[in-house]
């Protein structure tokens, strides 16, 4: 079963809902040069699910979930080829809220000012992140069974932004974190469980007033 669509032009305040309990489902949104508020809802259930976007503009909230195994939220593969805008999510003011159960990938592009990125992934669960912002927070919860592996590229721009990561439960835990820009990024990781734990971080902070860094490790 397949759920598409595509090239959608919304103007003002907007609301877009798939509800889908099947397997091998795919939606796909490529929404450039649109207006603003717009309300993106997604609730998939079953196996090998997937839904790929692109969005510009801002004060728009995304709400994703989908829970089974073998699922998928990621940006479009030609995503910046032949349009103005390229990336998951341009602009600012918007709202990402991830929900994800079972075991499942997510990975975006985020670029612009003011968002706020909520990730909650129940299993064995990957997420990748690449933010280009400011004045932007990020909060990544992976728990219970299975590995848990997140990476996060945060390049700050001109204001000061947070990362949080919380990664506990069984199975290993990794985490490669990279933070760099003009301005500061403070990142607290924790990681908790009997189980192996790990992380690498790359960072550059040129800002005078510092950058804090918080990890902790153990059960």
């Amino acid at each position: 079963m397949k759920l598409v669509a595509t090239n959608l032009i919304l103007i003002g305040l907007c609301v877009f809902a798939i509800f889908s309990r099947a397997d091998d489902n795919h939606v796909h949104i490529d929404q450039v040069n649109s207006g603003d508020g717009f309300d993106f809802n997604v609730d998939q259930v079953g196996y090998d699910n997937k839904i790929d976007f692109s969005f510009d503009h801002g004060n728009n909230e995304f709400n994703l979930s989908q829970s089974g195994s073998g699922n998928l939220i990621s940006w479009v593969p030609w995503w910046g080829s032949g349009y103005s805008w390229g990336g998951d999510v341009d602009g600012s003011n918007n709202t990402i809220n991830i929900d994800q159960q079972g075991g499942a990938t997510y990975g975006a592009h985020v670029w612009g000012n003011y968002n706020a990125v909520d990730i909650y992934q129940d299993g064995t669960h990957e997420t990748y992140l690449d933010i280009h912002a400011s004045n932007t927070d990020v909060d990544i919860w992976q728990q219970d069974t299975g590995d848990k592996y997140a990476q996060v590229y945060f390049y700050g721009s001109s204001s000061y932004s947070t990362v949080d990561m919380m990664q506990k439960g069984t199975g290993a835990h990794s985490a490669t974190v990279t933070l760099q820009g003009s301005y500061k990024t403070d990142l607290t990781l924790t990681q908790q469980g009997s189980t192996t734990q790990t992380y690498t971080l790359t960072q550059n902070c040129a800002t005078a007033g510092g950058c804090s860094v918080s990890v902790t490790q153990g059960n």
